[in-house]
């Protein structure tokens, strides 16, 4: 089988959907095209421009499948390459520009919407990483058509919700050995060991986390905190805040560069905390719960799909100090059991590589049909 896999923004949870698929059909031929997570508008507008030109010799040779990120413009892509319009194509989509808590200095995300949607209708097959990233998409585009003024043909949402999949993106089991940079011992004879793993951007819920830890100092609770992430220039002054005023309990702050050091940390861990408001999956979270941390998560996103009700608290994101105190109020309820030895992680192995092969096995299969129809259909010879 060769596959032709297009990464037009390859972050952090794209590389790692890149290398899963890579590893579960490790005998397949790969020829895959990234570009780098920075200048979203452009990366989403520019990449057919870019990849047409630059890249022309290897989108014109002999495939079998291709395999696209949402933040492809493929409709764009397939008619300026003809020969990729005769290719079976998956698009899949890690996120959607349809529920994204946007800040008032951003650009409008009609653009990024509108190439989305003609991606979606240009491609065989869609694959979301969660049911809520699906129907959050379908919905959004359900919302867009009702307000364009005319000529807006019927049946599109039923159409793309017709060729949707659920496909969450496979996570790899922590293994190795745990290290913490604090107190050492078990709890509760040491501190509560309390993870947070999330870029530094508004959409991560910083408000969220500074009220939860001024609660958890209220309630007299006795923890060490990590924070780890990318930071950026212009990351929410309130990092900066936290940092400050929540030293004294601070093990770690920011970026570990390291991966082995990274699952290390997850290791060690007694829960992972997450303010998000912007997750579609939440692989940090799904990792730290592989690797033993009970999760604290809110009661939306994708969150419901995967984690029992007694890991979630309540949702309020307009009002960070209402939900920061739903939140520390589950850190304590969780340091307490984990105290009594009454709780173990949920079970997240219906995420691992090995449970999600035969899924993506099916599809993929199912979508490049017999081998050499490619070939046929383009009218050259196997490669």
């Amino acid at each position: 089988m060769k596959v032709l896999l297009l990464s037009a923004y390859a972050a952090h949870s794209h590389v790692s959907w890149e290398r899963s698929l890579r590893a579960m059909f490790p005998h397949w031929q790969w020829q895959v095209l990234s570009l780098p997570p920075r200048h979203f508008s452009w990366r989403v507008r520019g990449n057919p421009l870019y990849w047409s030109l630059e890249e022309r010799v290897a989108l014109e040779r002999d495939y079998d499948l291709l395999v696209a990120t949402s933040m492809v413009d493929l409709a764009t892509l397939r008619g300026l390459v003809p020969s990729l319009a005769r290719l079976p194509t998956l698009l899949y989509f890690h996120e959607n520009q349809f529920d994204y808590p946007q800040q008032s200095v951003q650009p409008s995300l009609l653009e990024a919407r509108m190439v989305s949607l003609y991606s979606a209708l240009a491609a065989d097959c869609l694959a979301f990483n969660s049911a809520y990233n699906r129907d959050t998409f379908l919905a959004g585009v359900d919302a867009l058509l009702r307000k364009l003024p005319d000529r807006v043909p019927g049946g599109v949402v039923a159409m793309l919700e017709g060729k949707a999949r659920v496909l969450p993106v496979p996570i790899d089991p922590v293994t190795g050995p745990a290290h913490w940079p604090g107190v050492a011992g078990c709890y509760p004879r040491r501190p509560l060991r309390l993870l947070w793993s999330g870029r530094f951007e508004h959409d991560k819920g910083g408000e969220t986390l500074w009220h939860t830890l001024a609660e958890l100092e209220r309630g007299g609770l006795c923890y060490e905190l990590a924070l780890t992430g990318q930071q950026f220039r212009r990351s929410p002054a309130v990092f900066g805040r936290i940092q400050a005023e929540f030293a004294s309990r601070l093990v770690h702050f920011g970026y570990l560069p390291s991966e082995a050091d990274y699952r290390a940390l997850l290791r060690g861990a007694d829960v992972l905390l997450s303010t998000a408001r912007h997750e579609f999956q939440g692989l940090a979270v799904l990792e730290a719960v592989a690797s033993g941390c009970l999760p604290a998560v809110p009661d939306r996103q994708a969150y419901p799909e995967i984690y029992d009700q007694r890991f979630r608290y309540a949702s309020c994101p307009d009002d960070p100090a209402r939900e920061g105190a739903a939140a520390a109020a589950l850190v304590c309820a969780l340091a307490e059991m984990r105290g009594r030895g009454g709780i173990a992680p949920p079970d997240v192995s219906a995420f691992t590589l090995a449970q999600l092969l035969p899924r993506y096995s099916e599809l993929l299969l199912e979508l490049a049909g017999p081998p050499g129809q490619a070939s046929r259909r383009t009218g050259r010879a196997p490669g």
